[in-house]
């Protein structure tokens, strides 16, 4: 699930991938990002190991911030990464699985 949660007079001026929520989380978390141009949206979910794990979103998005749901129920407990990329913006950050 990707939903668009701005409204369209409140546009982001700058990239952003804020920390899941809630993290720890079991089994599914959320994920908010803010972009503040049209881009290519790639947002990977990895393990401590560098193995991708799930793609989340892979498609073009309009200016805005959105929010993307991560279920982790076939997963095992542990440490694991996130990683959004647009345009030449990229950033990654860590979430935490406790079962």
């Amino acid at each position: 699930v990707d939903d668009e949660i701005n409204p369209k007079n409140i546009l982001p001026a700058e990239y952003a991938l804020e920390q899941n929520f809630p993290n720890p989380f079991n089994p599914t978390t959320k994920i908010k990002y803010s972009i503040p141009q049209p881009a290519n949206v790639v947002i990977k979910v990895y393990d401590v190991l560098g193995n991708e794990i799930a793609t989340l979103v892979n498609e073009e998005k309009p200016v805005g911030s959105f929010e993307v749901e991560f279920d982790a129920s076939k997963l095992v407990s542990g440490i694991y990464f996130y990683r959004l990329q647009a345009g030449n913006y990229v950033e990654t950050k860590k979430m935490i699985l406790i079962k």
